[in-house]
């Protein structure tokens, strides 16, 4: 076995990394004495002085300056991938969009998600569209273009 093998056994800090703590209220002759460096009176000088955490010496303090965040999470929100009719247009005449083939083309993240078709963009092929929701506008472009969107 190498003398720097590392082992749980012999594992140590880096020497000088590490230093002892100073011990206060030893005299002074040991360097911590008389005040125990905690200057010279004051609040913070006495024993048991205590402020809590927020305390800015009388100034309203930060927590309370700062007004409560509003609002609430729903339990039943519906979250969708977006897709719009422009982003259609890559698809070829009169093939089926769905989910998984959105998700081959790299318009969304993950073939299980939730899709919603957004009416921004034009038209032009013939596709019939497999979605969760669409748009009023995005059904229509879909329809005046001859496809058919069909909700999932």
């Amino acid at each position: 076995m190498e003398d720097n093998d590392i082992r749980l056994h012999n594992l140590k800090p880096p020497a000088g990394s590490r230093k002892d703590r100073k011990r206060v209220g030893r005299g002074e002759s040991a360097g911590g004495g008389k005040t125990s460096g905690r200057g010279q009176k004051g609040q913070n000088a006495r024993s048991g002085s205590h402020r809590n955490p927020g305390f800015e010496g009388g100034q309203m303090p930060l927590y309370r300056r700062v007004p409560k965040l509003g609002g609430f999470t729903p339990r039943k929100r519906k979250v969708y991938a977006v897709v719009n009719v422009s982003d259609l247009q890559r698809f070829d005449d009169g093939l089926v969009v769905d989910p998984a083939s959105l998700a081959q083309a790299g318009l969304i993240r993950k073939e299980r998600e939730n899709v919603k078709i957004l009416g921004d963009g034009e038209l032009k092929t013939s596709l019939t569209v497999r979605a969760h929701a669409f748009t009023r506008t995005a059904r229509e472009k879909i329809e005046a273009a001859g496809g058919k969107a069909e909700v999932i």
